[in-house]
């Protein structure tokens, strides 16, 4: 009883990342020996007897301990899924988060309720999650989505070819706004997850976040808010009369950010959005008439 079958290696995996401290380390696991396998988890299940072949038990060793050093599983196999969808993720690009499909999920929403053609621009896009996921679900709608970081860029483009969104996605390079042209580039929607960790916070940081994930995606500055003031402070220029802004936020970020936008006169009425773990997460933000 020498050979690996996959019921042996998901044991012993799962096993080792438990020992290793690793999050969800079933999970983990069944992501790793799928990927190597070529197969879907459903199929480990479907084919629990096979036996592993030396090569592939090679590169799952060597993906294994890489795992078990906290290096992000979703870096390892280069894909995760958000709202149902396959992304490809790499280094360059934050790991998209479960959290974040709540500020999807409201943009579908709003957008759902208008009529004709809608544009939207996503700011801060990394590997461009939330623009696939809103064009795949809201048909008669454009994006523009923008980011600082041309390698995160890259990957967002594979992800919007793989999706078939070429048509309706446009990938500008550049920090928030500046790629965008005043009283031409104007939205129904803007929607932003941006770096909004804290100083004291990204120092607090769990390594398999600190160590590997992009600290231009992460920090933004000494109190979290570096981004959401130069958001405030242009976003008049970009949004229509009656759209919306919608911001991801940190959990303590909501009083914060809701002063921000009361300082403009520009927005009413503002609404912070809990997430399945009652944490403050959406700001929504409505163009006020006058506004």
């Amino acid at each position: 009883m020498n050979e690996w079958t996959i019921q042996r290696l998901l044991t012993w995996v799962t096993e080792y990342l438990t020992q290793k401290g690793v999050d969800a380390p079933r999970l983990s696991a069944e992501l790793l020996l799928s990927h190597v396998l070529g197969l879907k988890r459903i199929e480990l299940y479907t084919q629990y007897n096979k036996v592993v072949v030396q090569e592939q038990l090679n590169r799952l060793r060597d993906l294994v301990k890489r795992a078990g050093e906290h290096e992000p599983v979703a870096y390892l196999v280069g894909r995760t899924e958000f709202y149902s969808i396959e992304f490809e993720v790499a280094p360059d690009c934050l790991i998209p988060r479960p959290e974040t499909e709540l500020l999807v999920q409201r943009s579908i929403e709003f957008l759902r309720k208008r009529t004709g053609p809608q544009q939207v621009c996503d700011l801060c896009t990394g590997c461009g999650i939330i623009a696939v996921a809103i064009a795949r679900n809201v048909p008669d709608v454009k994006v523009i989505a923008t980011d600082i970081s041309e390698p995160a860029l890259a990957v967002a483009a594979r992800n919007i070819e793989k999706h078939k969104l070429a048509d309706r996605i446009e990938l500008r390079h550049g920090d928030l706004f500046e790629p965008l042209v005043p009283q031409l580039d104007v939205f129904d929607l803007i929607a932003c997850n941006p770096p909004y960790v804290s100083a004291p916070e990204y120092e607090a940081l769990d390594r398999n976040v600190k160590d590997y994930e992009p600290r231009l995606a992460l920090y933004a500055g000494q109190d979290g808010l570096d981004l959401y003031r130069r958001i405030v402070e242009k976003v008049r220029e970009f949004l229509k009369p009656d759209g919306i802004l919608l911001l991801e936020i940190g959990y303590q970020q909501g009083p914060a950010v809701r002063e921000l936008l009361e300082q403009t006169s520009l927005f009413a009425p503002i609404r912070i959005d809990k997430d399945l773990q009652g944490h403050d997460r959406v700001v929504a933000a409505a163009r006020a008439a006058a506004g």
